[in-house]
């Protein structure tokens, strides 16, 4: 393969694997309308993160460990929807309960809630170390390299886009980005 068609694979698949975290992303900026620039910055690059990781992980597995892996390979869909089934049934449930009109709170995403949204929409991304096996390791490391900065440029638009609907949507929004991770969860799991 040249070096062109490499990184044309590798930016395709980046762009095909952020599509989950780039709907998560939204949800992110629609639960929290008053995020700062740094908060915004650091939810796209978790998601970058495992977007890089996840590929790597499925690369090692299929050169030291594929015996062990496929045993757990059938759960992989299940993890991911259960996850985000939880993050998005506490958005949906933080959404419905109630509070007053004038002093309408949020719970702030924390640190926790963005590395499960990450794991949970990046391992359908295991899969893609078994497509880049016959890659040498630098190889698989530049795609997932390319793979996670793909994410990173398709989230953080995302999270910008959601912040700015969700100070227009104000209590509706944590609810609409709870039902956002649930729709994703059953993709993941019913239609991959």
């Amino acid at each position: 393969m040249n070096q062109a068609s490499f990184i044309l694979t590798s930016v395709m698949l980046g762009f095909g694997l952020a599509m989950d975290a780039f709907s998560v992303s939204v949800a992110d900026g629609l639960h929290d309308s008053n995020m700062s620039s740094k908060r915004m910055h650091i939810i796209a690059g978790t998601f970058a993160f495992f977007q890089f990781l996840m590929p790597i992980i499925g690369w090692c597995c299929v050169h030291f460990i594929i015996t062990y892996f496929k045993a757990v390979q059938p759960l992989i869909p299940w993890i991911g929807m259960l996850l985000l089934y939880y993050i998005g049934g506490n958005m949906i449930r933080e959404g419905l309960s109630e509070q007053s009109e004038t002093e309408q709170k949020v719970t702030p995403l924390t640190p926790r809630t963005f590395l499960v949204q990450a794991v949970a929409t990046s391992i359908d991304a295991l899969s893609v170390g078994f497509t880049i096996a016959e890659y040498g390791f630098p190889q698989a490391l530049c795609a997932s390299l390319i793979i996670a900065a793909v994410t990173y440029l398709v989230c953080l638009p995302g999270v910008m886009a959601g912040r700015k609907a969700g100070g227009k949507l104000t209590n509706k929004a944590p609810i609409i980005g709870g039902i956002i991770l649930i729709l994703i969860g059953t993709k993941i799991k019913f239609f991959p």
